[in-house]
């Protein structure tokens, strides 16, 4: 017998860039109930940044240019490689999405989500 594991309603059947993606949703939904305007920011998913450079980067945020909105995105693959597990993914995931929604709006990370870094 051939098919898959799990039937699609169930989270084993999931990606991991698909869980990934949900927990880089979760961090926005979280900090856009007290930061509404980053309804209007872009938020990507990347698997790795495109230019290597000394250091991977975990996440970029890029201003709003003429005719395109801000971006935040959070590189998976550096992400997951510095967590052991989902608790601890989801974490970084999160001070990732904080940083960077701070470097776009000007502010220190603890402004933006007052538990930041009591995790």
């Amino acid at each position: 017998m051939r098919g898959p594991v799990a039937p699609p309603q169930v989270p084993l059947s999931a990606s991991r860039g698909e869980v990934f993606r949900d927990l880089v949703q979760d961090s926005v939904e979280r900090l856009e109930r007290r930061w509404p305007q980053l309804a209007e920011v872009d938020f990507v998913v990347l698997d790795v940044p495109r230019d290597l450079e000394e250091s991977v980067p975990l996440g970029t945020a890029v201003p709003a240019a003429k005719g395109r909105p801000a971006q935040i995105v959070v590189y998976r693959r550096p992400v997951e490689i510095r967590s052991k597990n989902r608790d601890e993914r989801a974490l970084l995931v999160h001070e990732v999405v904080v940083e960077q929604v701070a470097e776009l709006l000007g502010l220190a990370p603890e402004s933006v989500d007052p538990r930041y870094g009591q995790d």
